[in-house]
């Protein structure tokens, strides 16, 4: 009878923390914004809430955002127990976010952003360079190489994170970067369930050869080596300087056989369930 209601209990704990695991979300904001339900907690990243059209254009082809918020800036931040920073670029961090936002919220950002966010009065604010752990998540700074060259230098820093919790997703937020050895060890190293990467192609004005983030092919190249991750593409149809469009990504990814069970193109609004 002992063992029986061993299997019993056993087999009620599985259930539950399947459950548990399934309630984990990700929320496509617009852009590089987007919010996770993970590990019972909703995080916020790399927030860029300002009207369309509020900036000045950067390729010349239209003022940026190119497309207004899907949902008001209140319901985003609503419940936000932590943020995460991946470097503050206006169309990352821009100072409408920083108007909604409470400022005793935990805020975890890269070394090269710590005046700039002391400074906008955040009191909860930590720098990361190693492995950390904030409540029941393990967080783990990546390096983004956020172009090559001479546009590399002109862009500065840029810091991913691997997010790690028991009984959820491994998932990797790539943040702006182009495809080099270094995301490739990261993937080989935390064999992640979920990569989250900036696909739209951006450059530099006068240097529209060079990417500063990922494009269409540079996508593929990380998809071919990402192992039984999914792939989350963000980061287009937005600002003005990205010229790989959800459009261009999805066609790319049909040309080279990449189904939609492997990867996700949310739309601006859209919420994916993590498994």
């Amino acid at each position: 009878m002992k063992t029986l209601w061993n299997l019993i209990l056993l087999m009620t704990l599985s259930v539950v923390t399947t459950v548990h695991a399934q309630t984990d979300s990700f929320r496509l904001i617009r852009n590089a914004t987007f919010t996770m339900e993970y590990g019972g907690h909703k995080i916020l990243v790399d927030p860029m809430f300002a009207p369309k059209y509020t900036f000045e254009s950067i390729a010349g082809k239209s003022r940026n955002p190119m497309v207004d918020l899907p949902v008001p800036a209140t319901s985003i931040v609503k419940n936000v127990e932590l943020m995460l920073v991946t470097h503050t670029h206006f169309d990352h961090f821009d100072i409408d976010a920083v108007k909604h936002l409470d400022k005793s919220l935990k805020v975890i950002h890269q070394p090269a952003d710590r005046d700039t966010i002391q400074k906008l009065g955040f009191k909860n604010a930590e720098t990361i360079t190693k492995t950390i752990q904030w409540k029941n998540i393990s967080i783990t700074p990546t390096k983004a190489q956020h172009g090559t060259g001479r546009s590399l230098e002109l862009m500065g820093d840029v810091t991913g994170f691997v997010l790690e919790a028991e009984n959820h997703p491994t998932i990797y937020i790539v943040g702006d970067a182009v495809w080099t050895e270094e995301i490739y060890l990261n993937i080989k190293k935390f064999q992640p369930d979920y990569i989250i990467i900036n696909t739209g192609g951006a450059s530099v004005p006068g240097m529209e050869s060079t990417p500063i983030i990922m494009d269409e092919v540079q996508a593929m190249s990380l998809i071919q080596e990402s192992g039984n991750a999914k792939i989350i593409a963000i980061h287009m149809d937005a600002v003005d300087h990205c010229k790989t469009t959800r459009e261009v990504l999805e066609a790319e990814a049909e040309k080279q056989k990449i189904g939609k069970d492997k990867l996700l193109v949310p739309k601006d609004g859209e919420t994916i369930k993590l498994k």
